[in-house]
């Protein structure tokens, strides 16, 4: 099961599991979508429990048993610092990338508890979650949060087998930070250029690695932060941009 299963990293993620052998739910907020072609797809509010639990209802009714790979993928940006954000836009923020995320990775560890099943849970953060920038103050307090959570769950949910990871990119071409490049002429080139090794993420390279860390071939990580930023978080000191 993939939240935010129509943006690009969701997508991409999707095939990656489907090429491994699994079964692919993706939820999103829309009410449809031919880009969900070749999966089950449920419409879903991730920040609304209610909507959530429907979500696994439906994924256990479509394919007779309980999902045991969560990815929590599900996110929202909202440009403003601490000073200028509204409550509105830090709640919205928060509700969808933190509650969210908590919402679905938990209700997939108590279903997949109750069925006595193994299992993977994925968190997509970023590197935004340990680098400051002042401009998306909400989402790296959210993504922070969110490094934490995969952390404490993972301790909790070790000894049931259940591995909880996170994977971290750095500047995606694709995405939330891709749809800024695409309406800022010139930032994804800026962007590039403050990255040391001078390349900009792919989706596809985010989706190898969820699908790596929803692998059964590894037993013993969890509570890792899989971080691909091709070296900005080495720096200090430097201004940073997403």
């Amino acid at each position: 099961m993939i939240s935010g299963g129509l943006g690009d990293i969701g997508k991409a993620a999707a095939h990656a599991m489907q090429r491994s052998g699994c079964r692919v739910s993706i939820g999103d907020v829309h009410p449809t979508s031919p880009a969900a072609n070749g999966f089950h797809y449920h419409q879903v509010d991730v920040s609304n429990e209610a909507s959530v639990v429907a979500w696994f209802d439906a994924v256990e009714s479509h394919f007779g048993q309980t999902a045991s790979v969560i990815v929590a993928n599900a996110a929202i940006v909202i440009i403003g610092s601490v000073m200028t954000a509204t409550v509105e836009e830090w709640n919205r923020t928060m509700h969808v990338n933190l509650t969210g995320a908590w919402l679905t990775a938990r209700t997939g560890a108590q279903r997949m508890l109750a069925a006595g099943l193994p299992g993977r849970i994925v968190f997509v953060g970023s590197w935004a979650g340990h680098a400051p920038h002042v401009h998306i103050a909400a989402y790296c307090a959210a993504k922070a949060g969110l490094r934490m959570l995969a952390q404490t769950m993972a301790l909790e949910l070790a000894d049931k087998d259940i591995l909880v990871n996170e994977v971290a990119p750095g500047y995606v071409d694709a995405g939330l930070s891709g749809q800024f490049f695409k309406k800022n002429a010139g930032e994804a080139e800026r962007a590039r250029a403050v990255v040391p090794n001078k390349r900009l993420i792919e989706a596809e390279e985010v989706a190898q690695a969820i699908a790596y860390l929803c692998s059964p071939h590894h037993r013993n990580l969890t509570g890792s932060t899989l971080l691909i930023d091709g070296g900005l978080s080495l720096q200090h000191g430097r201004e940073h941009r997403d």
